[in-house]
């Protein structure tokens, strides 16, 4: 029977085990320059036991910052600082993806400076509030991209995977999932688009489909992953046709080849859509499986039963940088502090002495 714990190749790349750090949001970077610090490499570095990091969201290009503090990969100075991070974990003998995030209308002037605005697929504005350093504001809406600005887009995720590879990255994860940019244009109230970018199935999944290619031209298939969020409704997110719209994105990108598709479920009623996913996506299947509170030992159960080839964990990594370790041996486990879970100097950790 296969576990967690033991080895899998990703694509010719070898990993320990199956159990994976998810990204998640810190806002640990320079604010002027968006470059990870000593911080961030130390925190990676601490995390290498995982079979596959996967990195908090670094934008492409400057307008897809979304968060302040947040990393880049749109810079020389960005790159020279993720590699000390790579280095620091390849030098425990670690893995690591950076995923890459671009914000879209998830941002607010604000946090982008310059004079920049947010931008998406259509001017709709999303419901609710962003904190942009000083305080929470109201989201306001993007300026719609035209069609020649989207294909640019697309060509700024490429450059940004083939600065990663140049940072040493193993690989990269493009953030399809939780309201950003990518799975905007995939949902149906963010999207209202009459273009070749807009309306039907087809055309909704078009944005996805031709950033996973135009990183796999850039960098190889075995390097590229895609990240998807299926029904969730975060970052005021609404799909109807969630159960036609990820299994038509999934046939489209399966035949490049890609290293993995990392789908995480907001409800344990997406499990069946998850199952039929895992059943048309050919590749490595990463999963973050819905549970009440933070993902825990119980989920090891998926790898072992075949739901998943690797697991991914989020806040629980946070508070147990050598979580592997303490999965196999049953524990004992410390308490995400998620009342700190983000920002600055915020460890998310109650009891062990590690970033």
């Amino acid at each position: 029977m296969t576990t967690a714990f033991d080895p899998v190749d990703l694509a010719g790349t070898r990993l320990a085990n199956r159990i994976a750090m998810a990204p998640m949001t810190r806002s640990r970077a320079e604010s002027e320059s968006r470059t990870p610090t000593a911080l961030v490499a130390e925190y990676y570095a601490q995390r290498a036991s995982a079979g596959l990091i996967i990195t908090e969201g670094a934008q492409p290009t400057a307008i897809g910052q979304g968060y302040p503090s947040t990393p880049g990969l749109h810079s020389a100075e960005q790159i020279a600082a993720w590699r000390e991070v790579t280095d620091g974990v390849h030098e425990r003998g670690g893995r690591i993806f950076v995923q890459v995030m671009h914000a879209g209308r998830i941002s607010h002037p604000e946090v982008l400076g310059n004079g920049l605005h947010p931008v998406g697929p259509s001017p709709v504005a999303p419901a609710g509030q962003l904190f942009a350093g000083t305080g929470l504001i109201d989201f306001v809406a993007p300026r719609e991209l035209t069609a020649d600005e989207v294909r640019e887009t697309i060509a700024g995720f490429a450059t940004a995977a083939r600065n990663a590879i140049e940072a040493g990255f193993d690989g990269v994860e493009i953030h399809g999932a939780n309201g950003y940019l990518v799975s905007q244009f995939l949902s149906t109230n963010s999207n209202r688009r009459t273009d070749e970018w807009g309306g039907p199935v087809e055309n909704r999944i078009r944005f996805a489909v031709e950033v996973v290619k135009a990183v796999a031209a850039e960098i190889g298939p075995e390097r590229t992953a895609l990240r998807v969020s299926p029904a969730n409704t975060y970052n005021d997110i609404a799909e109807t046709d969630t159960a036609e719209i990820y299994p038509a994105l999934v046939e489209a990108i399966d035949p490049i080849g890609i290293a993995y598709l990392h789908v995480t479920e907001p409800t344990p009623e997406v499990r069946e859509l998850t199952l039929a996913l895992r059943k048309a996506f050919s590749g490595t299947f990463i999963l973050n499986p819905a549970s009440e509170g933070p993902t825990g030992p119980d989920a090891l159960a998926l790898v072992e039963d075949g739901t998943a080839d690797l697991v991914a964990y989020g806040a629980l990594f946070l508070a147990n940088p050598d979580l592997p370790a303490r999965l196999k041996a049953g524990g004992p486990y410390n308490t995400p502090d998620t009342a700190t879970y983000f920002g600055g100097d915020h460890r998310g950790y109650t009891d062990y002495p590690a970033l």
